[in-house]
């Protein structure tokens, strides 16, 4: 059996990892969106009949958006160094 067959029957998730590139900008439009998509699912969906929320998807996406959050803060205060740097 492989790792990842004996991972499941074990109950542990493994994620695979990708890594792609976009500008604070695209980051800054996906965290938004990314937002708002968890309000939605969290405060609205849940009172619509029959919706069945999943309390660890939710919480994963908290994470990734704060994760976001932190890459927009970094790459803005690089941008900035940056253009002080070459206006100098």
């Amino acid at each position: 059996m492989t790792r990842n067959g004996k991972a499941r029957q074990a109950g542990i998730r493994y994620m695979k990892r990708i890594n792609f590139t976009v500008t604070v900008e695209e980051l800054k439009l996906l965290a938004s969106l990314a937002s708002d998509q968890l309000f939605q699912r969290q405060f609205i969906d849940s009172r619509m009949p029959g919706y069945k929320g999943n309390r660890d998807e939710v919480d994963l996406g908290k994470a990734l958006v704060g994760r976001m959050r932190l890459m927009i803060d970094q790459g803005a205060g690089h941008t900035a160094s940056m253009l002080a740097q070459t206006s100098a």
